[in-house]
């Protein structure tokens, strides 16, 4: 069954046949409308606002700028739409970059179909999808020294809980559910959170405490 509103899709990938393969398998996936396709994050600059896309799907490696400075640029711009990374690239650097300037995951491109589909559906969900890979790679970073936090960033017991569920990838509505507060309360959580870190977003809240 059809979704009654479609999710806006934006692709940005250098390789016109990955591009044109994904966004045509994309359009006809039921609740998806691909809006925009780019080549750059330069061509990207004159379109991405007007067509005011969901979700965008970002290639790291960009001729020109690239897929991270892409992010870098547009988060500000557009608040309400998140970005998802889709590359081969699983190194640490990448991965925490991305995360840093407000990617909201972070997808391999052998990912299957099906899994990024449903992660695409995660991130309008407001969830903040890996592939497996990926989540290692954060996971193993809590084994090493915390990166030192703003000397203001000192957080209550209860903004630390919900920091930690947020670390922990769980939804809005699961976090809520699970501390027992309503979305309004969790929302003022999570804005003190991000005032503290001086982050704008989920992705560089929890770039923020496992950045090393």
């Amino acid at each position: 069954m059809l979704a009654s509103v479609n999710l806006r899709l934006c692709l940005i990938e250098d390789d016109a046949r990955v591009r044109g393969l994904m966004a045509g398998w994309l359009q006809r996936e039921p609740g998806f409308e691909v809006v925009a396709q780019f080549g750059s994050t330069e061509a990207a600059l004159a379109e991405m606002e007007v067509a005011r896309p969901d979700i965008v799907l970002v290639d790291i490696n960009l001729p020109g700028q690239s897929g991270i400075e892409c992010v870098r640029q547009f988060k500000p711009r557009l608040p309400a739409t998140q970005f998802a990374m889709v590359t081969v690239y699983e190194d640490a650097d990448r991965i925490f970059q991305a995360l840093a300037v407000g990617a909201t995951g972070y997808l391999l491109k052998q990912t299957p179909r099906s899994e990024l589909v449903a992660a695409i559906r995660e991130i309008h969900a407001g969830g903040s999808p890996m592939s497996t890979n990926i989540a290692r790679k954060v996971v193993q970073s809590f084994h090493r020294t915390p990166a030192p936090l703003p000397h203001d960033a000192v957080l209550s017991p209860r903004e630390q809980q919900v920091l930690d569920e947020l670390v922990r990838g769980l939804l809005y509505k699961e976090i809520a559910d699970a501390l027992g507060i309503s979305m309004g309360t969790l929302h003022t959580y999570i804005r003190r959170i991000y005032e503290k870190l001086h982050v704008h977003s989920r992705a560089q809240a929890v770039a923020r405490v496992t950045q090393r």
